[in-house]
Parts: C-alpha cells; sequence; structure tokens
C-alpha cells in the first residue's frame, strides 16, 4: 500500500469558531446553498452529524454528475478540528482505495481563520496519486470555502 500526503492552507476573513461551524457543523445545509455550481445533494445516510456520519455528496461534474461517500472519523469542536475519509465514490479509481482528510482552523493575525488541510491518499500500490485528482480536489475546497467567506461575509449574523 502506497500512502502520498498533500497539505494545504486557505485564509479567511472569518474568526474560527464561526468558520468551523459553517463549514464542518452546518456543511450539509450550507454547502446548497453557496455551491450550488459544485454541490447537487448532500444526504446523510447514517448517523447524526457526529463520529462514525456517512453523508453522500453528489457535485456537478460538467457534463455528469459524480459522488462520494464521506465518513465522519473526528470532531474537536473545541480546537476546531475535524476528519473524514472518502469510502467510496468516482474520485475513487481503481489503484486510490481511500481519502483521508485532516481540517484545522486556526486563528491568524488579523481575526480572521486559516483552514488547514492535510490528505492523505492511500493506493493499492506504490502508485503515485495523478494530479488532476489532487487538483480537482484543491480546487473544488477551494471554491466551497470561497463561497462560504462569501455567504458569511454577507450574511453577519449567520453561524454566530
Amino acid at each position: 500500500m502506497g500512502i502520498f500526503t498533500t497539505e494545504d492552507e486557505l485564509s479567511s476573513p472569518i474568526a474560527p469558531a464561526r468558520a468551523f461551524k459553517a463549514f464542518v457543523i452546518s456543511m450539509d445545509e450550507l454547502f446548497l446553498k453557496v455551491a450550488p455550481q459544485h454541490v447537487k445533494s448532500v444526504e446523510t445516510i447514517e448517523g447524526d452529524g457526529g463520529v462514525g456520519t456517512i453523508r453522500k455528496i453528489i457535485m456537478h461534474e460538467g457534463e455528469k454528475d459524480s459522488y462520494m461517500k464521506q465518513k465522519v472519523e473526528f470532531i474537536d469542536n473545541d480546537n476546531f478540528v475535524y476528519n473524514d475519509s472518502i469510502i467510496e465514490g468516482d474520485v475513487l479509481t481503481g489503484k486510490i482505495e481511500k481519502i483521508s482528510r485532516e481540517y484545522k482552523i486556526v486563528a491568524s493575525g488579523n481575526g480572521g481563520s486559516t483552514l488547514k488541510v492535510k490528505t492523505i491518499f492511500y493506493t493499492v500500490d506504490e502508485t503515485e496519486v495523478p494530479e488532476q485528482i489532487i487538483k480537482m480536489g484543491r480546487e473544488k475546497r477551494a471554491g466551497v470555502f470561497k463561497a462560504i467567506t462569501a455567504y458569511l461575509l454577507a450574511n453577519p449574523n449567520a453561524y454566530n
């Protein structure tokens, strides 16, 4: 089995607690509202939103839709940490068995926050993860995070 890791950071003028509540805790409702061009539907298949919850997310992919099933692995509401795994879906090619993501939202010097994301790809062998899969994940995450930030700026009383 191969393990390949990427790390990214996204900045926002939104305070960490509010960003965490919007981006993680309320993702089911908010993703559909702020990113309909990326997210078609979010359905909780199992669980109540906490650890062990499984969601099916259907995303727009140009001419066709794609999907993924996410399993919530860990939530720390006090330290703004959230981990999940993609356990099924179109992104899991024959070479990628699972994708785990570790999200942490930390305070930035300007009263805003930084979303730190560590993505771990588990492959069936030592095959490298195709750059287009890494790029696609980064672009979608950045697009949704930017849309959530814009929504929160436009709606200062939401998710406080």
